[in-house]
């Protein structure tokens, strides 16, 4: 009996650490705060904080991920990092902050929208949206032309944003 609830709890955390949570408290990036200044009915939270998957959603999903990467050219910022929605050209956040506009005038829930920055399998720095849902996190990136499960891809989470878009842990 023992060895089963250590099994079961084996698995538990595992199931977790594939999934984003608060682990500390930080205050958004700074690019993102600058945006929110300028564009704060782009920096909502609100809404259930998981979505139920269907079907139908999952092609809303993959929809807004093709149409996004689709079209904005990528570019990279010069200079100082700044974070824009809604442009025909830019780098990683811009599409995140382009997908979540889209899937939250689609209907889906902000709360349950994460932006996320990460490390890329070569180290590098990269934004994604990760989308919470009852089945488990799903990321839309630009460097992917499918939607996928959090843990099958190979970026390891440096921040994310919660609930509160404002909020992010680390």
């Amino acid at each position: 009996m023992i060895r089963i609830k250590a099994l079961a709890a084996s698995v538990a955390l595992a199931v977790v650490s594939l999934s984003i949570g608060p682990v500390a408290a930080a205050p958004a990036p700074v690019g993102f705060q600058i945006m929110c200044l300028q564009f704060p009915a782009e920096c909502q939270g609100g809404g259930s904080h998981k979505v139920l998957l269907t079907e139908a959603m999952l092609v809303q999903i993959t929809h807004v991920n093709s149409q996004i990467n689709r079209a904005i050219q990528p570019r990279n910022d010069a200079g100082a990092d700044i974070w824009s929605v809604g442009v025909s050209s830019g780098d990683c956040e811009d599409y995140a902050l382009s997908k979540r506009r889209a899937l939250i005038e689609g209907g889906l829930p902000p709360s349950a929208l994460r932006l996320a920055y990460v490390k890329t399998r070569t180290n590098q720095d990269h934004a994604i949206l990760i989308i919470k849902t009852d089945t488990g996190d799903l990321v839309l990136d630009n460097l992917a032309g499918q939607v996928l499960p959090l843990g099958k891809t190979a970026y390891r989470i440096i921040a994310a944003s919660g609930p509160d878009p404002m909020v992010w842990s680390r």
